[in-house]
């Protein structure tokens, strides 16, 4: 009977330490309830103890989730129909909070936070035309919103890290498609007629300043050449007056020799000129 005893304590004591002990795990947080009512909350990861029996333990994963939503229908400002595919990244950020909101299941948040981001999506989306939410830019349509959509998810202790949109359909109307295609080709249309008045103008002030260089290039070189021209019509004078000086005669000889060069380069020139001419001292015999 004694050791009976004994042995129905080892196992009630057992029971007792196991009832008492219980893990949270890296990426989790844990809480203790008291009768259902919370007594400590957002517990880290580790070996922890409670009361057996009267107090109950809850862990719940604190790493990012994917919260997936049907797409929703909304009407644009020009009342035009799009269906947008959305999901949100969030996370548990007051353990506390969510029990209270949910009673810990995750189904329950996300079936509550639904609204809340499609309200705001509707917001965004009604205060834009339809090509500004298919051409536009997705992240700033969302970006705005996800400040009014956390306000909303924090009485539920969630924090909605980040919304993205999957993707947006159009409507089946054909006519409203080709109002967007056209609508889309006229904003490309625009942005290539300016891009190549941009074009031209650089083209024409590269050209003028090419044609500004050459005038330039050439004015110089004409100067030069002038000058050239100049000096070397000085050194030829000066050289001409230097054999005159240094021997008239001969200098006289050789003028002449030149101007019947240049009188007769044509062999058909004819000149009457008096015997006793002095242009035609150098051609008498007796010279």
């Amino acid at each position: 009977m004694r050791t009976s005893a004994w042995v129905a304590a080892a196992v009630a004591a057992l029971l007792a330490l196991m009832g008492s002990i219980f893990v949270v795990d890296e990426g989790q947080t844990g809480m203790v309830l008291n009768f259902g009512r919370v007594v400590r909350s957002d517990i880290g990861p580790g070996l922890h103890f409670k009361w057996p029996i009267i107090e109950s333990a809850r862990v719940f994963d604190r790493r990012l989730q994917v919260l997936d939503a049907e797409p929703e229908r909304y009407l644009t400002s020009e009342r035009k129909d799009v269906s947008v595919d959305f999901f949100a990244v969030g996370m548990i950020q007051d353990a506390r909070a969510f029990y209270r909101a949910t009673g810990g299941d995750e189904s329950v948040a996300v079936q509550r936070l639904a609204p809340i981001i499609k309200d705001s999506l509707r917001n965004e989306i009604n205060s834009r035309t339809l090509q500004q939410v298919v051409s536009g830019s997705r992240t700033e349509v969302v970006g705005r919103q996800l400040q009014v959509i956390n306000e909303g998810a924090k009485t539920m202790g969630i924090r909605i890290v980040d919304l993205r949109i999957k993707q947006i359909d159009l409507p089946t109307d054909s006519q409203v498609i080709q109002d967007v295609y056209r609508r889309m080709r006229a904003q490309r249309q625009q942005v290539a007629s300016r891009l190549r008045a941009e074009g031209a103008e650089q083209a024409n002030t590269v050209r003028a300043e090419a044609d500004r260089q050459q005038a330039v290039i050439v004015a110089e070189a004409e100067r030069d050449a002038q000058r050239l021209r100049g000096e070397g019509d000085a050194e030829a004078a000066r050289i001409y007056a230097a054999a005159a000086s240094r021997d008239p005669g001969f200098y006289a000889f050789q003028r002449s020799l030149e101007a019947y060069r240049k009188a007769f380069a044509d062999g058909e020139g004819v000149i009457v000129l008096d015997r006793d001419d002095p242009f035609l001292q150098y051609l008498r015999s007796d010279r």
